[in-house]
């Protein structure tokens, strides 16, 4: 049985720690926990699980603390949780059998999916694959200052394993901007994929025209990443959106199939864009292609689930209702009530539809 050495960064994450050490010391062989300056009771918490508790001067950048942690790492493989994710008892279950076959798999990297964001009812709705259980190289591994990441190499395979993120605490929001913008003043020139989420960052704090300069210079660049790329593209429109250029955020993201064929989250954002001017027709259009596109699960790109069967059949709804095409409109609405049987939405246009039967132009 292959052995797993989980490697944590931490600072002032009294709530959430305990609940992930917890569910770890059901299938890590050793837990080592790096705190980067916790004021609060983080590293008493930590000393009741883990195997070693070490202290890591921050300096704003978080490759050379996840380093750190994995340098401390005795076992085969590494592996990182952050303090406010966890995964179910299923999932821990699907790591010991992991375990018991990771040797045979000769495996240099475990991609698992990683939730993120979810319903009323737990199910994600917003997740994507990250490099999660790693071979223990001895050398580090980690790259980038913020949205630190080990890019996957040599044999890599992919684990439903899914491990979820609960945030539990406000944090700092200016954070990652403030650590791009100081890579800047001290002359860095940054890689493609920071170049992304430096633009990502501004369009976080509603400064749309710098993000839009950043992204256009981003989706030009080569060794830029496909699914970066028609993220970007997608944030583009975003952008473009809020300065009031609908026909730039359409341009944006009819750009993006020159990468590849088409997401369902840019039909969806596309049919958006025509839901609002009450296009129906092109609008409808677009949540129908949506519902046709292939998922890329094993793609590595940021997966918005609902747009791949609810979000377009709810819009549906509304598209060929107003279109005055009742029978097609209810039918999609029934569709959605498969992917969300409890939805308020679902439950408001079936009482909709039972109201206004018989009239020729419901309102």
């Amino acid at each position: 049985m292959a052995a797993i050495s989980l490697c944590m960064i931490v600072k002032n994450e009294e709530q959430t720690l305990e609940r992930c050490l917890r569910c770890a010391k059901n299938f890590a062989d050793e837990i080592i926990v790096v705190d980067t300056g916790s004021t609060d009771r983080t590293k008493e918490i930590a000393a009741q699980y883990a195997t070693q508790v070490y202290d890591f001067a921050w300096t704003d950048d978080f490759a050379a603390a996840r380093n750190f942690a994995f340098s401390k790492a005795h076992h085969a493989y590494c592996m990182w949780l952050d303090a406010d994710d966890t995964l179910q008892e299923t999932e821990q279950k699907k790591m010991l059998d992991l375990k018991q076959r990771l040797d045979e798999t000769n495996a240099d990297v475990v991609m698992m999916p990683y939730d993120v964001s979810f319903d009323e009812n737990g199910k994600a709705t917003f997740s994507y694959y990250r490099e999660r259980v790693v071979k223990n190289t001895g050398r580090p591994m980690w790259e980038g200052r913020v949205h630190e990441v080990i890019t996957p190499y040599g044999n890599i395979i992919y684990e439903e394993i899914h491990v979820e993120h609960h945030k539990e605490k406000a944090y700092d929001t200016d954070r990652n901007l403030r650590i791009y913008e100081k890579m800047l003043e001290e002359g860095c020139t940054l890689s493609p994929r920071e170049q992304y989420y430096y633009g990502r960052e501004l369009y976080y704090h509603q400064r749309y025209e710098e993000a839009v300069e950043v992204l256009e210079a981003f989706v030009q660049q080569e060794g830029a990443w496909i699914e970066n790329q028609l993220e970007a593209y997608r944030q583009l429109a975003e952008c473009y959106g809020h300065l009031g250029k609908w026909t730039k955020q359409l341009d944006a993201l009819y750009r993006s199939f020159l990468l590849d064929l088409p997401r369902a989250e840019t039909c969806c954002a596309i049919g958006r864009v025509y839901f609002d001017q009450r296009a129906w027709k092109q609008a409808a259009f677009w949540y129908e292609t949506a519902l046709r596109a292939e998922k890329r699960e094993h793609g590595g790109g940021f997966i918005q689930e609902d747009c791949y069967g609810y979000l377009p059949c709810i819009q549906l709804c509304v598209c060929y209702d107003r279109m005055g095409k009742r029978e097609k409109a209810e039918s999609y609405n029934e569709l959605a009530a498969m992917f969300k049987p409890n939805d308020r939405a679902v439950s408001y246009n079936r009482k909709y539809f039972l109201d206004t039967k018989g009239m020729t132009h419901p309102k």
